[in-house]
């Protein structure tokens, strides 16, 4: 097989479609049947959005017709003094007759969305429950992908690695070690009979004053169920100390915004920990035949944590370097770094802002000063909500006329 994906996540099932799209076939392994639970926040951005679009033009509304998801209207966010700072993806939008800008669904439900998506494809050889154990490297740059009795599953010319944050491949061949300060530690829960969720169904991010640098979230989901974690720098964990799980419950059962809320929920099911690689350093994503796709690439937003959107475009630009690859028969890495190049020309800018974000966190003051600011700011209030959702920051930041306004208060 000429193109074969490792993983069939966000980031290989877009991949795989966008090179069906194109007419090429692919083989797309996952040693999962789906469909199969991905610890996440389960948040999906106007980003996914966009990039299911690119897909095919109905795929987000075939989304939003789907039972098992939420439309979300916006976001509320919880200084470290307490201050409440609501801010909707659109102004004066009518739930009513607008389209929702964001979605909140379980990734066991979305990630298989997609993979319905895949199955209806004949260009993609799908194969489910299948691990592959090891990868070799020919002479000629080709990949031998193996299972565990060292039977060979396949041979590829070109590999999209899309296995997810504790990617083997990534680590030894990519080089793509864990670096504290460039990496996330979550704890994700599920919840029923949260009280006070936000009727629009806005997510709500808590920075806690004695919990910075990490911070809480919680996602309404369907059916009353309801997403609750933490996360924190892995750096930082380790030099406080911190122990997130008693930290988790404890703030759920004490904290003035939460405890009430909290009082008479219902956990349903384990609490359970995830790993994430964050994209505030700029690593290589490709090598000899070879690309890396999202959270295997480390390219999760520093601040917010999202990567679903993040894979995706991986995913759309990795199908399009493969397709170029086999057709000039040129799989160096100096060729496909034009794979690199074209992944963070979209989301280097958007990155380095949300590690911009990040650093805020360690600064209290700081970051209830820009909460009371965008409270009557409506420039920087948007700027916090594009962080989130917003298509392509890149142009207005580049703008001097936008960093006026901030500074004047506008």
């Amino acid at each position: 097989m000429t193109i074969c994906i490792l993983g069939a996540g966000p980031g290989g099932a877009t991949a795989a479609l966008h090179l069906a799209n194109a007419g090429h076939h692919c083989l797309l392994l996952d040693r999962a049947t789906f469909p199969r639970d991905k610890v996440c926040g389960d948040a999906l951005s106007g980003k996914v959005l966009s990039e299911l679009r690119r897909i095919e033009e109905g795929l987000p509304d075939r989304l939003a017709a789907e039972p098992a998801q939420l439309p979300s209207w916006g976001i509320d966010f919880y200084a470290p003094n307490g201050r409440r700072l609501a801010v909707p993806f659109k102004p004066h939008y009518n739930p009513a007759t607008d389209r929702a800008a964001g979605h909140i669904s379980k990734r066991i439900d979305f990630d298989n969305f997609l993979i319905e998506e895949v199955r209806r494809r004949p260009e993609i050889d799908f194969r489910e429950n299948t691990d592959v154990a090891a990868h070799e490297q020919l002479p000629d740059g080709r990949w031998r992908l193996l299972d565990k009795d060292d039977t060979e599953i396949a041979t590829a010319d070109v590999l999209l690695v899309a296995n997810g944050a504790q990617s083997n491949f990534a680590r030894v061949i990519g080089g793509h070690v864990l670096e504290p300060a460039h990496h996330c530690a979550g704890l994700r829960a599920y919840y029923r009979g949260v009280t006070g969720l936000h009727p629009d169904n806005f997510i709500e991010l808590h920075f806690i004053k004695e919990f910075l640098p990490g911070y809480l979230w919680v996602f309404p989901l369907p059916d009353g169920q309801a997403n609750v974690g933490v996360g924190m720098l892995s750096e930082a964990v380790a030099k406080k100390k911190v122990k997130l799980r008693e930290r988790l419950d404890e703030i759920l059962r004490t904290h003035p915004a939460l405890k009430d809320r909290f009082a008479t929920a219902e956990r349903l099911g384990p609490v359970r920990g995830f790993g994430l690689p964050l994209g505030s350093r700029r690593r290589p994503l490709s090598g000899r035949n070879y690309l890396l796709l999202g959270d295997a690439g480390s390219l999760i937003d520093p601040f917010s944590g999202e990567g679903i959107s993040h894979a995706m475009v991986s995913g759309r630009h990795a199908a399009d370097w493969a397709a170029r690859a086999v057709a000039a028969q040129n799989f160096t890495p100096e060729f496909l770094k034009g794979y690199d190049a074209a992944v963070y020309n979209r989301l280097w800018q958007e990155l380095r802002l949300s590690r911009a974000m990040q650093r805020l966190l360690g600064y209290p003051w700081l970051f209830n000063f820009i909460a009371n600011r965008a409270a009557n700011n409506p420039t920087l209030a948007e700027t916090i909500s594009n962080m989130f959702l917003d298509l392509d920051l890149r142009e207005r930041l580049r703008q001097p006329s936008f960093y006026f306004k901030l500074l004047l208060g506008k």
